[in-house]
């Protein structure tokens, strides 16, 4: 018979026995519920001492139990694909970073992330403004039309252009940032994942400003309107801000 364990899913503020129904990991519909000590718990499920794929199956699964609980407790998200060997194990593990996990979930106290993504709406006109303002691609346009097609020409041409579209999205990006920063405990900004991508923010907030930054949001969708596509996503667990690790 496998061994069985403990599938961790994130850390509460609260130690009042709870049972989140048959959600957890795996397919075998395993009880959700809690272990605790003193006044904090850690959200589990039986599972087998396995490793998970990270596929997104699993991730969504993972991630859907932390969102669930989240709605009712203040959480600190655990690593994907943490197991404990028994509850013996987990009450030692609180025991031992009660102070540690106590001053992080003050910090997480009714705090939600906000997903913000800006892309831009016309990449032709975006590389044309380069074609007009970048110094370096200007000359060396001018130079690949004297030297015929050089290819060595053409490769400094690409990574000067790749450049300077680095540059203005820091630029367009930055102005972006700055105003939800405003309204924001925390934002972390993350690589742009394609060309169009102007930037790419996770926004820690207080959960009582979140009409307030829906609002903001909006606000820049008007104003930038012809110039950028918002995607905006959340409430979310504050997966970029705090993730708990446990090690083996």
């Amino acid at each position: 018979m496998r061994q069985e364990g403990k599938y961790v899913y994130c850390i509460i503020g609260e130690n009042d026995g709870r049972n989140f129904g048959a959600t957890g990991i795996g397919g075998r519909e395993d009880i959700v519920s809690t272990i605790g000590f003193k006044d904090i718990s850690a959200v589990i499920s039986n599972t087998p001492m396995t490793r998970y794929v990270i596929s997104r199956e699993n991730l969504t699964h993972h991630e859907t139990v932390i969102e669930t609980v989240m709605t009712e407790y203040t959480i600190l998200p655990v690593r994907f694909c943490t197991i404990a060997e028994s509850t013996e194990e987990i009450r030692t593990l609180l025991r031992k970073r009660y102070a540690e996990f106590k001053g992080l979930l003050r910090d997480m106290d009714n705090k939600i992330e906000m997903g913000v993504k800006a892309y831009w709406k016309e990449m032709p006109e975006v590389f044309q403004e380069i074609d007009r303002s970048d110094a370096d691609v200007m000359a060396l346009k001018k130079k690949l039309g004297e030297a015929r097609g050089d290819t060595q020409v053409k490769g400094a041409l690409g990574k000067a252009v790749e450049k300077a579209l680095a540059v203005k999205k820091a630029d367009e990006g930055w102005s972006l940032l700055n105003r939800l920063r405003r309204i924001s405990v925390e934002v972390k900004a993350k690589e742009p994942q394609t060309d169009p991508m102007v930037c790419n923010l996770a926004c820690l907030i207080d959960r009582t400003r979140e009409r307030e930054f829906d609002y903001v949001v909006e606000e820049l969708a008007d104003k930038y309107e012809g110039r950028y596509a918002f995607a905006y996503v959340g409430p979310a667990p504050p997966f970029h801000f705090v993730t708990i690790e446990i090690k083996a």
